[in-house]
């Protein structure tokens, strides 16, 4: 029998309900020099701290607690930010910054300069929702203008952040926003739900990254009736550049393993560092009495699009081979996670302007929930948003690897990839709206569509999640 969402929260709700993991995990790894990392990426000896963090039990009382004029913001959308929003100041940064990109597109440096010197002028990061989104806009403007767009986003990738400043800042948001808790419980109860008196689970995790989701459900599955069931996780991730393009994505092994240890779950890693699109079932051991689930984690909106590849008929889209291969991997579910987005146009001055809708969507959410003078906020705007805005307006062709779908085209690609989308489960949906009402502003939304559960922002859509088999699957037992 599935469990019931009551027990599905009292047994572990990944980030808030959940217990925190032991001091003692993952402390006996010999610290190891890393490559480049990601833009506001952990040190990879420190996943641990991370880890536990998201499983405090009391991760929302503990920021109202540090700052406690947030609290009323956060749940009721008053207080000093809402207020500041409503005296904004007379400039219109936002048209501004549309006609900026005009005169760039059409090669006005005279009037572009001129534009971005106003914009500056008026815009700060550490001012108001629309202020901070045009100083971080100008920085991509400027960078287009100069040519040096994929310099300067790579640059940023290669910086590291400290471990200190990225976990406050993670937490900070782990807390302000209920995007990233409503993916972790709506993966882990759909796979709750599959594991139902099975033995044996396999999970193919695209864009593995540092496997903060999986500690989580780790616990909970170590915690069920009947004891927990033999695990094996497959983890796809793109090589890094340089002399260990495995590294990142084996460190990501070794402490899955150990937590996995640590709650005594019988646990199997393997990691593909490869392409998305190249890796095919024939890649994955994949046994028939094992459950299977295969996720992505918002990670294939940065794979490559038919704009790239349009002189090459004969080449199908990275896009639509992926979704081709996890067809033919014939998983009991698949569970997609995409970023909603409509700024992958090739055409810059529209893709500009819905990138200016969707960012100022995300940039109100924070003024609506934390302090503007919190630094760690700075943090996530500078090292979070500021890196993917800038790859999204400075660079083109190859380097621009920013490129969401609407989750509408994402069931295009589904169906036509021959993936049948199945319903979502009515306990899942009523237990992540539940916990959105109860622990988040009033302006997140959380809605469904069309088989597709969706969160956003006052009405914009930002994520969305669905769950899909092989068309010709039978999947009854969900």
């Amino acid at each position: 029998m599935a469990a019931t969402p009551d027990e599905f929260l009292r047994a572990g709700d990944f980030l808030a309900d959940a217990e925190p993991f032991s001091p003692s995990l993952f402390l006996d790894l010999p610290p190891t020099p890393s490559p480049p990392r990601a833009p506001f990426a952990p040190a990879s000896d420190d996943l641990d701290f991370i880890s536990r963090m998201l499983m405090e039990e009391d991760i929302d009382d503990k920021f109202f607690y540090q700052y406690p004029e947030a609290e009323k913001n956060h749940r009721k959308g008053t207080g000093k930010a809402a207020r500041g929003r409503r005296g904004a100041s007379e400039v219109d940064l936002r048209t501004m910054l549309i006609h900026c990109a005009q005169a760039v597109a059409t090669g006005d440096h005279r009037g572009s300069n001129e534009l971005l010197r106003q914009i500056k002028q008026h815009s700060s990061p550490k001012g108001d929702a629309t202020q901070r989104l045009a100083y971080c806009f100008a920085e991509g403007l400027e960078a287009r203008l100069a040519g040096t767009g994929s310099h300067v986003y790579q640059s940023l990738v290669a910086k590291s952040t400290s471990v200190g400043e990225f976990l406050r800042a993670y937490k900070l948001y782990m807390a302000a926003s209920s995007f990233r808790k409503v993916n972790f419980i709506f993966v882990g109860k759909i796979i709750m739900d599959a594991m139902v008196g099975k033995s044996r689970l396999h999970i193919v995790d695209y864009n593995v990254e540092y496997g903060f989701q999986w500690p989580g459900l780790l616990q909970m599955l170590a915690e069920r009736e009947g004891g927990p069931p033999e695990v094996r996780i497959t983890g796809i991730d793109v090589p890094q550049p340089g002399f260990r393009p495995a590294f990142q994505i084996e460190e990501t092994g070794r402490r899955l393993s150990k937590c996995a240890q640590e709650f005594g779950v019988p646990f199997k890693y393997h990691g593909i560092p490869a392409k998305l699109e190249t890796v095919h079932a024939e890649d994955l051991n994949i046994d028939p009495d094992e459950v299977l689930i295969v996720t992505s984690q918002c990670g294939f909106s940065n794979l490559m699009d038919e704009s790239v590849i349009m002189d090459r008929q004969d080449i199908p889209s990275p896009r639509d081979m992926v979704l081709s291969n996890i067809r033919n991997m014939r998983p009991d579910v698949f569970i997609d996670c995409v970023v909603n987005g409509t700024y992958s146009a090739p055409f810059f001055v529209t893709r500009f302007r819905e990138a200016l809708f969707t960012y100022s969507a995300q940039f109100d959410m924070l003024d609506a929930t934390i302090p503007r003078d919190n630094d760690d906020r700075l943090l996530i705007e500078r090292d979070i948003f500021g890196p993917c805005a800038l790859n999204v307006i400075a660079c083109e062709g190859a380097d621009r690897v920013d490129r969401p779908e609407t989750y509408k085209q994402w069931q295009v690609r589904g169906h036509r990839a021959g993936l049948r989308q199945v319903p979502l489960s009515s306990a899942v949906v009523k237990l992540v709206k539940d916990k959105v009402k109860s622990l988040y502003h009033k302006d997140f939304l959380i809605d469904v569509d069309n088989r597709w559960l969706l969160q956003g922002w006052k009405g914009r859509v930002l994520y969305a999640m669905s769950t899909w088999v092989a068309g010709d699957h039978d999947n009854s037992k969900f």
